[in-house]
């Protein structure tokens, strides 16, 4: 298998993104997005993922996070779908338990390449310090829809809604570590019994 990188530029009248990835890497991550609490989040897809990524954003902040954080999905998304390539050889599905105190949230991954969300999550409060949790379902949705994968966000208890934000993103980088790691008893072979993703 190949090292799997992508760079990524996404320019808008809304946001202006460049991501850079490397889905073998070490969990490296570097942030400019305007949206600390973001880059919180994907800081842990980074360090649990054993992705380095390199994000940087500017956005009409000025209205609000919405087309910031909708956009570095989207961008995200394509350039993880530019990084991995044809999938031969990668395991395809991946899932992840992780609990912080008491919340506790699942994240399942296929490499299917048919966009699927389904996001059952509920927030005990609609904001986290600045940052609008209903911003965190455009941000997967945008993020599914150029990765070109099915993605299950559930929830399964917590009270505090940080612990919450952070059970979904370490559980989606840890689902995403296991979905494309290399099989090696798939060792030049996709995934499917039709032979494509």
């Amino acid at each position: 298998m190949n090292h799997r990188t992508a760079e990524v530029e996404r320019n808008t009248s809304e946001t202006q993104i460049r991501i850079r990835l490397d889905l073998d890497g070490g969990g490296k991550g570097v942030f400019d997005t305007g949206v600390p609490f973001l880059d919180h989040m994907l800081d842990q897809v980074a360090r649990h993922g054993l992705i380095d990524l390199d994000i940087r954003a500017r956005g009409d902040l000025h209205i609000d996070a919405h087309h910031t954080v909708e956009d570095i999905g989207i961008t995200l998304g394509q350039a993880v779908e530019r990084a991995v390539g044809d999938k031969q050889g990668i395991r395809r599905y991946g899932h992840a338990y992780v609990p912080l105190d008491e919340a506790l949230s699942r994240v399942v991954v296929d490499f299917s390449g048919r966009p699927g969300l389904s996001y059952d999550v509920t927030f005990p409060r609609a904001r986290i310090g600045d940052f609008d949790v209903d911003l965190f379902g455009e941000f997967f949705r945008g993020f599914v829809n150029h990765a070109k994968l099915t993605l299950h966000i559930d929830s399964l208890k917590g009270q505090n809604a940080h612990h919450v934000a952070e059970t979904i993103f370490k559980a989606f980088g840890r689902a995403l570590r296991m979905a494309l790691e290399a099989d090696p008893r798939m060792q030049g072979t996709i995934p499917s019994t039709k032979g494509t993703l």
